[in-house]
């Protein structure tokens, strides 16, 4: 499609950034009970995942250590699919795992290609 030639760069930092909020998202029902109350207990699992989905979904927001976040998030997400629901099947769709999964796989390629546009990492790499 002709028209959408040259923006690759905008659709990237729009994947980084909402795929950054909504994993932040996940972080905000354990932690806060928002929009409604975490049907769970909160044990050391849990909060461990609550805590890296705030801080990395915020950074990976921002654009702030992305890769870093980024490759944290992917690998939170990765045993959590198997922790969660690669013990039921293996297949996502009959696991509903298939959420958790392309977290882990946004995650792994924002940590390959970084931060992009519209982000602190790239304005600090300008500036330097």
């Amino acid at each position: 499609m002709k028209f959408l030639d040259g923006y690759g760069e905008q659709a990237y930092a729009l994947l980084r950034i909402t795929a950054g909020l909504m994993f932040l998202a996940h972080g905000v029902h354990k932690f806060f009970n928002f929009p409604d109350a975490f049907p769970y207990p909160l044990d050391p699992v849990l909060m461990a995942a609550g805590a890296i989905e705030l801080v990395a979904g915020g950074l990976i927001v921002i654009g702030l250590f992305t890769r870093p976040a980024a490759f944290l998030a992917s690998g939170m997400s990765a045993v959590g699919y198997w922790m969660a629901h690669g013990t039921q099947s293996p297949f996502p769709i009959q696991n509903g795992g298939e959420t958790i999964a392309l977290y882990c796989f946004i995650f792994l390629f924002v940590a390959t290609r970084g931060a992009g546009i519209w982000s602190v990492d790239g304005s600090r790499a300008k500036a330097g």
